[in-house]
C-alpha cells in the first residue's frame, strides 16, 4: 500500500529508530524488552511499578503517579542463539552432511524505547511512547541442510501510542490510548534444491490498536494495575523476487493479526523492599496461517509461499523484588516463565521458539533529584525447541535447536 500517510510513517521511523534490528525475546515474536527499568525485574513490575515514564506503554492509568514532566529513554542490547543439531533429516536434501547446520541464527541486535508523561493538572495525564512491540531476526548460512525452509526471517515493528490517564478519586485512575504500528516482514529461503535460486518477500502495512489501563491503590502499601492492549490485523502488500528465475517475481499480499494481551500485576512496599508479581496473557491463537499471495502476472490470486504455525494463546508468570539501599540506590531482581505459543509439529527454523525462564538484575541509581539511571541483565533459560519439517519430495529436517538469550538494558529518566 504505497499511501502518503506510509511514506510518512516510514520516514518517521527511519529517524526515530533507523539502524535498529530487533529479535524476539519473550514468547513467538514479541519484544518483551519495553524498558530499562523493567529488564532488572523480569518486567514483573508491569502494570502496576510505576517507576518511571515507561508507563505510558505497560498501564497509561499509572501515569497519574508520575509527576511533572517525565521522559525516559532506554537501549537493549540483545544476543539471542539459535543452533541446530540434526538428529535424522532425510534425503534427498536434508540429510546431505555437507550442507551444513547453518550455524547460529541469533545474532547482536538493538531495541530502543523512548517515552513523555506530563501531568496537565492533578487529575489528568498524557503520555507518549515509541518503541518496537513485536520483531524477529534469524539468518542462516547459505547452503544449510534446512535453506527450503528458511535462510533469513526478520519482523520489525514500530509503535506511536500516544494516551491520557485520569484520577477517578485518591485511590483509583483510568487511562486509555491509541496505537499506530508499522510493521516490515523480510523472508528469505531456497527455492531449488541446490540454493542456486534464492527467493524473497518483502512486504509491509500500518495497522492500528488502543490499549487501557487501571490502576487501584488498595492500601497505603499495595497497588493493583490492570492492562489490556488490542490486536492489530496487518494487510501487508510487497513484493516477491527469485534470484535466478526474474520471470517469477512480483507483487504479493498477506494478511497477518499480532495478538492481544492483557496483564494483571500486584506492587506491595515492605520497609526497603518492593516486591511484585506479574500475570500477562497473550492470544497468540490470532496466528494460525502466513498465506503470501500473488497480486499481479497470470497467477495472480495463487499462493507463493506459505507458512503454517497452529499458534495456541500462552501465559507469563513472573515475580520480582527491589531493594533500597539508600535514597540514591536501588537493587532489582526478578523471575520469569515465558510460556511458547507454537508446537513440536509446526515449529519452524524461521523462529524455533521454546519455553524460556528469565534469570534477571539490575540496578538503579540517582544522581539528583531529578534523574534516574537504570541498567539491567537477563539471562534466558530456553528449552531444546524440536523440528520435524518435510517438504514433498526433498524429505524432511529433523533436528534439535538450542537456544538462549542475554539482554543488556540501560535506561536513563530525566524530570522537569
Amino acid at each position: 500500500m504505497a499511501t502518503i500517510g506510509k511514506k510518512l510513517m516510514t520516514l518517521a521511523v527511519a529517524a526515530a529508530l533507523g539502524g535498529m534490528a530487533s529479535s524476539a525475546v519473550a514468547g513467538g515474536f514479541a519484544i518483551a524488552t519495553q524498558s530499562g527499568s523493567g529488564t532488572g525485574n523480569a518486567f514483573s513490575g508491569g502494570a502496576a511499578a510505576a517507576d518511571d515514564a515507561s508507563v505510558a506503554w505497560f498501564n497509561p492509568a499509572a501515569m497519574t503517579l508520575i509527576p511533572g514532566k517525565q521522559v525516559a529513554g532506554a537501549l537493549h542490547a540483545l544476543k539471542p542463539s539459535f543452533k541446530f543439531e540434526n538428529t535424522g533429516s532425510t534425503a534427498p536434501v536434508f540429510s546431505n552432511p555437507g550442507t551444513g547446520e547453518g550455524g547460529d541464527g541469533g545474532d547482536w541486535a538493538f531495541v530502543p524505547n523512548g517515552f513523555f508523561t506530563m501531568a496537565i493538572s492533578p487529575n489528568l495525564s498524557f503520555g507518549l511512547a515509541l518503541n518496537a512491540p513485536f520483531g524477529l531476526k534469524t539468518e542462516y548460512e547459505n547452503g544449510w541442510r534446512g535453506q527450503l525452509k528458511a535462510l533469513k526471517s526478520e519482523i520489525v515493528s514500530v509503535n506511536i501510542n500516544p494516551s491520557v490517564a485520569y484520577k477517578v478519586s485518591d485511590t483509583v485512575s483510568i487511562g486509555g490510548g491509541v496505537s499506530v504500528q508499522y510493521l516490515e516482514a523480510t523472508l528469505t529461503k531456497a527455492a531449488n534444491a541446490a540454493g542456486t535460486n534464492i527467493a524473497e518477500l518483502n512486504a509491509d502495512d500500518i495497522g492500528y490498536g488502543f490499549n487501557l489501563g487501571l490502576m487501584i491503590q488498595a492500601t497505603p502499601n499495595i497497588r493493583i494495575g490492570a492492562s489490556y492492549r488490542s490486536a492489530i490485523k496487518y494487510e501487508l502488500e510487497g513484493t516477491v523476487a527469485f534470484s535466478a528465475t526474474p520471470l517469477g517475481n512480483g507483487g504479493v499480499k498477506a494478511d497477518l493479526k499480532v495478538p492481544d494481551s492483557a496483564s494483571l500485576s500486584i506492587f506491595e512496599t515492605v520497609g526497603n523492599w518492593e516486591l511484585m508479581g506479574d500475570l500477562t496473557w497473550t492470544g497468540w491463537s490470532t496466528l494460525q496461517r502466513f498465506d503470501a499471495i500473488r497480486t499481479t502476472g497470470a497467477q495472480a490470486g495463487t499462493i507463493v509461499d506459505f507458512e503454517t504455525f497452529n499458534w495456541k494463546d500462552v501465559w507469563r508468570y513472573s515475580i520480582g523484588a527491589n531493594y533500597k539501599m539508600s535514597p540514591q540506590t536501588k537493587f532489582r531482581f526478578g523471575l520469569a516463565f515465558d510460556e511458547t505459543p507454537t508446537n513440536d509439529v509446526d515449529r519452524t527454523p524461521r523462529l524455533p521458539d521454546e519455553d524460556r525462564t528469565w534469570v534477571a538484575l539490575g540496578v538503579q541509581y540517582k544522581p539528583s533529584k531529578t534523574s534516574i539511571l537504570d541498567v539491567g541483565y537477563a539471562h534466558e533459560f530456553i528449552k531444546d525447541a524440536k523440528i520435524n519439517n518435510t517438504i514433498a519430495g526433498a524429505g524432511s529436517l529433523i533436528g534439535t535447536f538450542k537456544n538462549k538469550a542475554d539482554i543488556f538494558s540501560v535506561q536513563y529518566s530525566q524530570s522537569f
